[in-house]
């Protein structure tokens, strides 16, 4: 079997983003003109979004060709000028073939807060998603960014900009969505769990080995292993869960106080 990387032909890539771009505004994970989607057709060549268009209405003579220095081949659009952080992902891991970058509300609210998502709570985030760190802050645009997130790319499947918003990166575009997705929905996971419900069961050391191993044996190469597991819980986790059961306590005394 021939280990050549299948890329996506011109119109099957230009499709795919408008697609994508579809999705993510139909999922409220950019409103306006937020948000950049950008494609490989080769080791050397890639589809990438325009500045000012709204994901969920780009027209495909709107795309724009570019090289892996940012040199526009094709269109007459302006490229995105955040557009460098995703050469930075290609640059730093050539085995990508695209990225995807959005302001999902959750993801972007830990972002803002400084909140990773790196405990063993869910099952699927550890399988598929992996550890999800918060990038030190760089300006939007600059050349700073790509600086900031060089550290996560080769070993993990996304990680969200400080006070920014998400970015995910895959063998696919579907699978850099597909990464998006799963990072908002354990964002809100991680919200209602910890900081509404009060309450999170960790995953054992040992269900987190099992899981790395069905990992391994479904192809899956990149994530990382969670930091906090039931042996080692994250103190700011049981700090808020000894908060919540006092919090309950005091309410139950105080009902228990009115019904006599």
């Amino acid at each position: 079997m021939s280990d050549e990387k299948k890329y996506m032909t011109d119109e099957e890539a230009k499709e795919a983003i408008l697609d994508i771009g579809r999705r993510m505004y139909l999922r409220d994970f950019v409103s306006s003109n937020d948000g950049n989607i950008s494609v490989k057709v080769s080791d050397t060549e890639l589809w990438a979004t325009p500045t000012g268009v709204s994901k969920g209405y780009i027209k495909i003579e709107q795309l724009v060709k570019m090289d892996m220095d940012g040199n526009v081949l094709e269109g007459t659009a302006k490229p995105s000028s955040e557009i460098k952080m995703h050469l930075g992902v290609y640059k730093e891991d050539p085995t990508v073939q695209a990225v995807t970058h959005a302001h999902p509300l959750v993801a972007t609210a830990l972002s803002i807060a400084g909140i990773s998502l790196n405990k063993a709570v869910n099952t699927e985030a550890v399988l598929s998603l992996g550890n999800i760190g918060v990038a030190e802050y760089a300006t939007p645009g600059t050349y700073e960014v790509p600086d900031s997130i060089a550290s996560y790319v080769k070993d993990k499947n996304g990680v969200m900009l400080a006070n920014h918003g998400a970015l995910t990166w895959g063998d696919s575009i579907y699978q850099a969505f597909y990464a998006l997705e799963s990072l908002e929905n354990c964002a809100k996971s991680e919200v209602l769990t910890h900081y509404i419900l009060g309450k999170q069961n960790y995953l054992s050391d040992n269900q987190v080995a099992t899981l790395m191993e069905v990992r391994e044996k479904l192809g899956i190469k990149k994530g990382g292993i969670p930091v906090y597991t039931k042996e080692n819980p994250n103190p700011e986790s049981s700090d808020k869960e000894n908060q919540f059961i006092e919090k309950i306590a005091r309410r139950v005394a105080d009902i228990l106080k009115e019904e006599k």
